[in-house]
């Protein structure tokens, strides 16, 4: 017989689920809106964060209702627990997809400072670690997860050398520096949302094994 908390959690489970969509095509919308510069796009982007965050408060207020009503068990607990922590974490990834549309607007009021490779690239790996992150949860995979966290190196190396290359450019061209901050700040917005993908990724394994694998995953 199906317990009433269990109508909840799935109903649960599918507002975050709705979230997750709306933040990678966010996410997705705002790279495209840089690499093909466009201008509407970008607004777009920003119009779309209205959406994201009144999900967020619905989430956290069922959360919150379904403790109280039921006062759930431990397995149940730590489901409600992990489902408040990844809304925030995607509420947060829907504020950096705002922040990369806010830089491209900006870029758009001068020419392209140099040719677009390496973000785009960047962000391919950013937007499969949110999506792959979301899988996870919604499979119960805990090597997906893990997969999630080790790919959050390869995002650390590409926004590293990205604020090397553009440090260089504003070093040679004080006119480059207002560009060259805006490509560092939108490396910086890809990189925070690949942490969040990460922090999802980490309680899909605290949710299956009940094992916190934060700051030592290497060691696991």
């Amino acid at each position: 017989m199906q317990r009433q908390i269990d109508l909840e959690l799935a109903q649960l489970k599918n507002a975050l689920l709705r979230m997750g969509s709306l933040a990678e095509q966010a996410i997705g919308l705002a790279v495209k809106a840089l690499v093909s510069r466009d201008a509407g796009m970008a607004g777009q982007v920003v119009g779309s964060d209205e959406a994201i965050n009144r999900l967020e408060v619905e989430i956290d207020e069922l959360c919150l209702r379904t403790m109280a009503r039921y006062q759930p068990e431990a397995r149940d607990l730590r489901f409600l627990a992990m489902a408040l922590k990844i809304n925030n974490d995607l509420e947060r990834m829907g504020d950096q997809a705002v922040n990369i549309a806010e830089r491209t607007s900006d870029l758009l009021k001068e020419p392209l400072l140099k040719p677009l490779i390496n973000i785009p690239r960047m962000a391919d790996i950013v937007q499969r670690m949110v999506h792959d992150s979301l899988d996870a949860f919604v499979r119960r995979d805990v090597e997906l997860a893990r997969q999630v966290c080790r790919q959050d190196d390869e995002v650390d190396r590409y926004d590293d050398q990205l604020f090397r290359e553009l440090l260089t450019y504003m070093m040679e061209d004080p006119k480059a520096i207002t560009r060259a901050v805006n490509l560092i700040l939108i490396s910086r917005h890809l990189e925070r949302i690949a942490d969040h993908a990460t922090n999802i990724a980490e309680d899909v394994v605290y949710l299956v094994q009940g094992k916190t694998i934060k700051h030592h995953l290497a060691g696991e």
